[in-house]
This record gives structure tokens, sequence and C-alpha cells, in this order.
């Protein structure tokens, strides 16, 4: 009896290829062309050669980390020049996700948030290193950088995301609770029951990339943040449907007006402290259709 041939490598870590180049450049399109880059280099390696790769699942995330850091490189030019302040696209995805409490934190938008504020190598390595638990020297392999220079890097990086993401190791259930308070007091226009959900210092970040008006400055305090929501509310009318979704591993609100508006949310402490709302059209392509996200 013949024996089945055994999955392609490419096939079998496509997943984990394309996570690690969404967090690297927090963007799905251009995390599929760094997937779809990889692929062709890797169909271009002789079938002899390949026999001698040891470890095709690090042979790929080393090729998918040097196409990301490039491709990263060209995007931070491009993002200097963004119209007001940048979000990571975000991805439509299943409860399952949220299983996995340490994946669910690496793709957060809190935390790609945060990772926007890394230089391109801190970035790559923080996500090799914390997220997928890559040993220094692949790293160094991968970069071409020494293991001391890496082992640095990713001191450097832990200290400065640790610095400014926010604390969101809070139960799933609980923070599933908070967003529908959220949902509640948005729907009905409630603006005390609004505050009430929110932190004192809350803050509200609007991505309309310049396509569709938002504010181009984020919204500080919980009252301001309230009541600019609430104005939102008032001015859409009876045109204003909002939902819940699950955006990279979390419960989200989706938003429908006149465009699709996507917020995504940090908890912390029984109430939200950030939120995230992207109504850029060009990073709400994916929202009908889930996106596999693994380490």
């Amino acid at each position: 009896m013949s024996q089945e041939p055994e999955p392609d490598p490419f096939l079998l870590h496509r997943g984990l290829l394309f996570t690690v180049a969404y967090e690297m450049l927090g963007s799905a399109a251009d995390a599929e062309d760094v997937v779809q880059e990889t692929w062709l280099r890797w169909a271009d390696v002789d079938t002899g050669l390949r026999a001698t790769v040891t470890d095709p699942r690090a042979y790929l995330v080393r090729i998918v980390t040097r196409l990301a850091l490039n491709r990263l490189r060209t995007l931070a030019r491009r993002r200097e020049e963004y119209v007001g302040s940048w979000l990571p696209e975000p991805l439509l995805t299943s409860p399952d996700v949220a299983e996995d409490v340490e994946l669910a934190e690496s793709v957060s938008v809190a935390l790609l948030t945060v990772l926007e504020t890394l230089k391109p190598v801190e970035r790559a390595v923080f996500v090799l290193r914390e997220v997928f638990a890559t040993p220094y020297e692949e790293i160094a392999r991968a970069l071409g950088k020494t293991p001391v220079s890496v082992r640095q890097t990713a001191k450097r990086a832990r200290e400065h995301v640790a610095a400014r993401r926010p604390r969101m190791r809070v139960d799933r259930a609980e923070q599933r609770l908070v967003v529908e308070r959220f949902l509640a007091a948005m729907a009905d226009g409630d603006l005390r029951a609004l505050m009430d959900v929110l932190a004192p210092d809350v803050v509200v970040v609007a991505d309309g990339g310049g396509v569709v008006p938002t504010t181009r400055h984020p919204v500080t305090g919980a009252q301001e943040a309230a009541e600019y929501l609430i104005a939102a509310v008032q001015w859409a009318g009876e045109r204003f449907s909002i939902g819940t979704v699950w955006v990279n591993g979390a419960p989200a609100a989706r938003i429908e007006v006149d465009v699709t508006t996507v917020l995504s949310f940090a908890v912390e402490g029984g109430r939200i402290s950030r939120i995230y709302a992207v109504r850029n059209p060009e990073k709400l392509a994916r929202l009908d259709a889930e996106v596999v996200l693994e380490r």
C-alpha cells in the first residue's frame, strides 16, 4: 500500500507564517504579499536542497521574517505621511483564538499599536522572541545579527513595550461583559451609562486615513470620549446600528452608518481604557471572512 505524501511544509505552516508577517506589519494585505513571496522563494528551492533542510518551519520563518522586515522599512516611511492616526488592520477571527491567551494578546490591536513605536529590527525581535519563543540563535540567523546583539535588542524592546502596553490580562468573559455594556449604552445613546463603562483616563484613537471623516487627534477622558461617541450616534440617527464581532481574538464592535467602523477595546479593571476606531475602508476589506492565526 502506497503511503500518503507528506504535506508541503509551506502549506502546513502557512497560518503561522501569516501570523508572523501580520504581527510585524500590522497589515493583512502586506502580510499576504509577504507570505506569497515566501511561497515563491520556497517553490524556487531545488528539491535536493529542500531535503537538506532539517527544520522547514524555522527555515520558512526565517524567510518570512527577512521579507517582512524589508517591507516594514518601506512601510515606516509611508506611514510617516499617513493622514491622522495610524491603526493596524483589524481581522475577523473566531472566538477560539481567545482560548490561546498568549496568541490573543499578541495580535490585539492594543499591542500591535504599541509595536508600531518600535524600530523595525526591535519589532522583529520582539515578535519572534516574545510571541513565538524563537531561540536567540535562530533569530540571529534570520536577521544577520549576533545572538548577543539580539539579546540586547530583545531587552530594549521588552522594556519599551512594557512601559506602553495596556495591562490587559483580564478574563475574556469579563471583557465581553464590559463590551456588551458599552454596546448597550451606545445603542441607547445613554451618556451616563457610557461614562460608567469608560475609565476616567480613557483614550479614543480613530483611523480614517484621510479617506473618511474622523477625529485626527486622540480624544482623552471619560467625559470627552463619551460626548464624542454619543454625538456620533445622534448624528447618525436611525441609520446607526451596532453589534458584536470577534476581532483579533477579542470581542469588538462593528458599527454601520454610511461606512463601516470597527471598535476594538483595551479593558483594565472592569472598564474600557482604550478604544481603537478603524474607519479607513481600505483596512476593513477582510471583515466578512475569518482569518486563521496560529502560533
